[in-house]
């Protein structure tokens, strides 16, 4: 199979047809559109690969990319310290240890035609630790029970356990923009008695497009999900519920809403910018629509020009000035130099209580001062 071919049931996109079985063969219904932020991905993991590469006195040539920054080169800089870091780790242990960059993973004795590529592998006796760069802001990846990283061993295991008779893998996730590594591992039995017993049936039936469509977290990245009938009937559930006011509704019935309403609003969300982009760009009508100029505020054409025009006629008082964000300061100065200057000049305020589902990983508190007394409405 070549390379640049897309599987159907991929490493990446797991956690979809694991979970929704027939959402494989549905995504292929839908063009695909890459979006700036994985090209912008795309080339923070050739730089990383180059940089590796450098590291491990490997030849290479620097790829060059127009979201080339400070900021990339400091992240992609981590990287690749984590990756010498764990390979000498590995040495202590094993005299010849490998390790393999952008390697090209063949798991499709359990997926069919599956394959994918790992960033980062080293193998040693007994042990192998595969890691993955990710350079997503936008949503925090955990290594714990992660399938990507789960079939990435199964294609290692295919490779290298007949030489190093592995019996422990470890996966970590290397997401330098939140600040997260994360690092799980797990027996060699366990990851081959999942693959026969959970990973193999799901994917046959998800290769045939068999199985039940199951709405859940995993539609964020769908390409289907803005379509998908499943989806919509789930989150058009919470129309059975009355707001006429909510001290009607049960605590059983508030919990239940709250579980759905983040899910319910990016489904909202995804579905006006759908119907939107299909009247805008492809002239779609849609009945009961229209599409109109939106409101926009006033602007200055010439900011130059308005000053000089302003003071000219007598007007000083015209500028107001203040400092960049600390981010921007942060990313300005470095994170070492901005924490020997201004760090005594910051302060991270506590956070206000917020609601979130129990499986947050940020530990409870218990709110002092609230009324502990409270009980639930009853009406007069």
């Amino acid at each position: 199979m070549p390379p640049n071919k897309h599987a159907v049931l991929s490493a990446s996109s797991s956690h979809r047809w694991l979970n929704c079985n027939p959402s494989a063969r549905l995504e292929q219904e839908f063009e695909d559109h890459e979006t700036e932020a994985a090209a912008e991905g795309t080339a923070a993991h050739a730089l990383c690969e180059h940089k590796l590469r450098k590291a491990l006195k490997m030849r290479s040539r620097k790829p060059i990319s127009q979201y080339d920054s400070d900021e990339m080169d400091a992240y992609t800089d981590g990287y690749v310290e984590f990756v010498m870091e764990s390979l000498a780790q590995a040495k202590q242990f094993c005299a010849d240890p490998q390790i393999l960059i952008e390697q090209r993973l063949d798991f499709s004795c359990y997926v069919p035609d599956g394959f994918g590529t790992g960033d980062c592998l080293i193998v040693a006796d007994k042990r192998l630790h595969i890691i993955d760069f990710k350079y997503g802001l936008g949503v925090l990846v955990d290594a714990y029970e992660n399938p990507q990283m789960m079939l990435y061993a199964l294609g290692a295991l295919r490779l290298f356990d007949w030489l190093y008779d592995i019996e422990e893998v470890t996966m970590t996730i290397y997401q330098p923009r939140r600040e997260n590594v994360s690092t799980w591992t797990m027996s060699v039995s366990d990851l081959l008695s999942w693959a026969e017993n959970t990973l193999k049936p799901k994917a046959e039936l998800a290769f045939h497009g068999e199985g039940e469509y199951c709405p859940g977290s995993w539609c964020q990245f769908c390409k289907a999900a803005v379509k998908c009938r499943a989806r919509a009937e789930q989150n058009l559930q919470l129309a059975r519920f009355e707001f006429a006011k909510s001290p009607l509704l049960s605590d059983v019935e508030i919990s239940d809403i709250l579980g759905k309403l983040d899910d319910l609003t990016r489904w909202a969300n995804e579905i006006v910018a759908y119907a939107q982009d299909a009247a805008i760009n492809h002239g779609k009508e849609w009945y009961g629509f229209k599409l109109v100029e939106s409101r926009t505020n006033r602007r200055y054409t010439d900011e130059e020009a308005v000053a000089a025009a302003a003071k000219a006629a007598g007007y000083r008082d015209i500028y107001k000035q203040s400092l960049i964000s600390i981010t921007e300061m942060e990313k300005l100065m470095g994170k070492k130099t901005f924490a020997d200057i201004l760090g005594g000049y910051v302060t991270k305020p506590q956070g206000k209580p917020t609601l979130v589902p129990a499986s947050d990983k940020r530990p409870a508190i218990t709110v002092s001062g609230a009324k502990n007394d409270f009980t639930e409405f009853k009406g007069e």
